[in-house]
């Protein structure tokens, strides 16, 4: 039924979210270096300065407004690529590899409407410590400086923002519009990923299935979950970087600004050439694999089913 469904989807993101957001915390302030002051070469080189300088819960910066979107946003997507799967079948029969890249392609459009804010808003808190950082390199370097004046001003704390807070403001001067900046980037990145993950994923989860009416185990859905979200990652990664850029809006020391999707990809490509674009794509395999691997688990085994049937139960 769509209320299991889309409680399934609720709940695989949630547990995905949990596990990997510190990887994602890292792609995101990865891919977010440019030309100025580099903070971090690796991604554990970014999880222990992160650590070090904002202590352990500086690596969950964002992680609240993704538990709380991440589960209308995996709702929406799972169900969505259900429902055109279903629509797009002719009596019960076995759908082309088109029909499915269809359905992937139908699930990808409709979760942006949840993703594009989310990730807007998820972006800014994530990337605040990495240019907060930045700022207070540079001062300490100022101030060791022989061109420096005696007796410099300390450099100011970082002021923490909340989700809230921007959205408030985003709405106050931009409207509605201000939450889905870097829709297009959303859309181009969201909308190959769901045509190569979904005909991927049932593909290979179908190579498990000893019979046709059977489900396939549950490990055979994780790995299954695990090679395609992966694979359809690392595919779409430049998008992702460019999606990323797009959609911060504050910038660390001599970092360009991007009127859109085709000026951000001619800057990077002439200031950082084309290896940039696959900035953060270990870390997005590493965050991707695992959570479509819990997604489509939890997904397949069916939480929902078994709390809905209990609640009639309850009730007598």
């Amino acid at each position: 039924s769509l209320p299991a469904k889309l409680i399934n989807g609720g709940i695989a993101g949630l547990i995905g979210v949990t596990c990997v957001f510190p990887i994602d915390l890292a792609k995101t302030r990865l891919q977010n270096q440019q030309n100025g002051q580099r903070m971090y070469t690796s991604m554990s080189d970014c999880l222990i300065k992160t650590i070090r300088s904002e202590g352990y819960f500086g690596m969950y910066r964002g992680a609240a407004v993704n538990l709380t979107l991440v589960t209308p946003e995996k709702a929406i997507k799972l169900a969505a690529n259900d429902f055109f799967r279903h629509h797009l079948s002719k009596d019960g029969k076995k759908l082309t590899l088109l029909r499915e890249m269809l359905a992937g392609c139908g699930a990808g459009t409709c979760q942006v409407i949840v993703t594009t804010p989310m990730e807007m808003l998820k972006i800014q808190l994530q990337d605040a410590g990495r240019i907060a950082a930045q700022k207070k390199l540079m001062a300490a370097q100022a101030q060791l400086s022989p061109s420096s004046a005696a007796g410099a001003a300390e450099p100011a704390m970082e002021t923490r923002t909340t989700a809230t807070q921007i959205t408030r403001e985003l709405l106050r001067s931009k409207g509605i519009a201000g939450l889905y900046k870097g829709l297009g980037a959303t859309l181009l990145r969201d909308v190959p990923f769901s045509i190569v993950y979904f005909p991927l994923f049932a593909n290979l989860n179908k190579l498990g299935q000893k019979d046709p009416n059977v489900k396939a185990p549950f490990y055979v859905s994780f790995l299954s979950g695990c090679v395609a979200g992966s694979t359809a990652a690392v595919a779409v990664n430049p998008c992702d970087v460019i999606k990323t850029r797009l959609q911060s809006l504050q910038r660390g020391v001599n970092e360009d600004t991007y009127s859109g999707i085709l000026d951000c990809t001619k800057k990077i490509w002439q200031k950082e050439g084309p290896m940039a674009f696959l900035k953060g794509a270990y870390c997005r395999a590493l965050v991707i694999a695992p959570l479509f691997g819990i997604a489509q688990v939890v997904y397949f085994i069916g939480i929902a089913e078994f709390l809905l049937d209990m609640l009639p139960k309850h009730r007598d």
